[in-house]
């Protein structure tokens, strides 16, 4: 992989020329970016990148400039692409003065970077290949090579002659896939898988090279001629034989990817590009660990969102906290994957848009996405899960954790709005309240707030409201001189009569009675 520093103000460029690209599938990664040509020069000398992109005006220190300033005081200077919104021929002069790769116009089209970008790659592999020693290290950038542009026929056998591999020979690129559930990058699978593929074909091959790429994948150039001596049957089965005895070897599951099959060594980079192509198939060959290009590349695959009905039925049960229902639910989601045929990338959309949806909810309800400890997991997802089967499982346990949030918040919820109408009860009883009003007042069914309130509280909500009532009147009668009439309308009774009887039933006394009582009167 080739290193590339993005320099220039906005960060929404920045952000836009990173996510145009697949830079993996070019052979290159992004390594930093920066927001001005001090601040680029500190990264350059940090990251040591091979190629930079900077926009040609940007305050501090602008990209001609820079690249004056690191090309004068560093002996072995990156590549630079320049990007402009200008179109300035004078620009342009002084950028081929100071050997810029290439001077490209906003807005950047697709097309004419990736080109440019293949054409650096040729450049780069050069530039490694006469500054590095024969050892390991050549290998890796004799492939990146092959894989990368076109050559002779006499370069072709001198790359073969080093790698110690025919240059007439039938071959595929073998993409294979490690899918431990780790990180991408925890583990270095290079060793073992060079050990297992020397074991495999054993005295057949001095040594077959292996590819190391980024995210858990290895490639292999692998003359297919050898398979038919270290095992029978036709290649689909020698090949799920092969991935068999890898997955015992590492320890751990394993996809491959089987690139078309070419005539020579100079066409390997075709079945790297059918090898990398046959990725995007790898949510819809049902349980398949063994993709081969040449069958699935001729069948289409479903860029779009699963079905609406699905997404929003999900979102529901989730908030309703309906286990059986969005476990269902989920299972139909990924059914619908394989069915469908989905992209990686469409994938990645509706597994996106449901974590907004659940998100939001949480927020609308007051709470925090970042109590769900499997939020995470799920927005890198494709750093770790490799497999539908992982993302599934992974998907479902962040939907429990979701879902049972959700019912925890909802629970302090109803908490806090029974303590909010317990309050207003107590602020409010010598009004003229009652339940219904009261429900009314806070949106709530009357009936479903008598059955929370007794719930909470022990005690019904009619009642409740007399006590504190018969306690406020007994107050006013040691208190007050007042009549009943008064002391009832006082404490929201509007009949002094049922004033009375509530009274005596509560007391076991009359109104009259508990005056004189506390008069000393008999």
């Amino acid at each position: 992989m080739y290193k590339v520093l993005i320099v220039d103000d906005e960060i929404f460029v920045r952000r836009g020329l990173i996510n145009l690209m697949d830079w993996n599938s070019l052979q290159y990664e992004i390594c930093g970016e920066a927001e001005n040509g001090e601040q680029a020069i500190e990264m350059i000398d940090k990251l040591q990148p091979d190629l930079v992109i900077a926009d040609i005006r940007m305050p501090i220190l602008d990209g001609l400039e820079l690249i004056k300033r690191v090309k004068e005081e560093r002996e072995d200077p990156p590549l630079f692409i320049i990007v402009s919104g200008y179109h300035d021929f004078t620009y342009a002069q002084k950028a081929l003065r100071y050997n810029v790769q290439d001077y490209i116009l906003k807005p950047i089209d697709e097309e004419e970077l990736e080109t440019t970008l293949k054409k650096l790659a040729v450049t780069l592999n050069q530039k490694r290949i006469s500054t590095i020693t024969l050892e390991k290290p050549i290998k890796e950038t004799i492939i990146q090579t092959l894989l990368q542009s076109e050559h002779s026929d006499l370069d072709i056998e001198h790359l073969a002659s080093v790698l110690l591999i025919p240059a007439e020979a039938e071959y595929s690129y073998v993409l294979i896939e490690v899918q431990d559930i780790q990180t991408d990058g925890t583990i270095d699978y290079a060793p073992i898988l060079k050990a297992f593929v020397a074991n495999y074909f054993g005295e057949h091959v001095h040594t077959l090279p292996v590819h190391v790429r980024d995210q858990n994948q290895y490639g292999l150039l692998l003359p297919i001629f050898l398979l038919q001596y270290v095992s029978s049957g036709n290649m689909q089965e020698q090949f799920v034989r092969l991935r068999g005895l890898l997955v015992k070897d590492l320890g751990t599951d394993v996809a491959v990817f089987v690139g078309k099959p070419v005539d020579h060594l100079k066409d390997i980079a075709h079945s790297f590009r059918s090898a990398n192509e046959s990725l995007n198939y790898k949510f819809t060959e049902k349980s398949k660990q063994v993709i081969f290009a040449e069958e699935v590349l001729t069948t289409s695959l479903y860029y779009f969102d699963v079905d609406e009905e699905l997404h929003s039925k999900l979102i529901n049960e989730i908030e309703e906290n309906q286990s059986e229902a969005y476990e269902a639910t989920v299972a139909a989601i990924f059914a619908q994957f394989q069915d469908k045929r989905f992209a990686p990338s469409a994938v990645a959309n509706t597994i996106t848009r449901s974590l907004i949806g659940i998100i939001n909810i949480i927020r609308q309800m007051e709470g925090s996405e970042e109590e769900l400890k499997l939020l995470d997991e799920l927005l890198s997802w494709q750093r770790k899960y490799r497999s539908l089967s992982q993302l599934q499982h992974i998907y479902l346990q962040f939907v429990h954790e979701a879902a049972a949030y959700l019912a925890e918040v909802r629970s302090e919820q109803k908490k806090g709005n029974i303590e909010k109408i317990k309050k207003y009860i107590d602020a409010n009883f010598t009004e003229n309240i009652n339940l219904k009003s009261i429900a009314s007042k806070f949106y709530l069914n009357s009936v479903y707030l008598g059955q929370l309130f007794r719930k909470t509280y022990g005690v019904y909500f009619n009642e409740y409201l007399l006590s504190l009532r018969i306690e406020e009147a007994k107050r006013l009668l040691r208190q007050k001189d007042l009549r009943m009439y008064e002391v009832a309308e006082k404490v929201g009774f509007q009949n002094a009569d049922y004033f009375v009887t509530q009274f005596e039933k509560l007391e076991k006394m009359t109104p009259t009675d508990y005056r004189n009582k506390m008069l000393g009167k008999k």
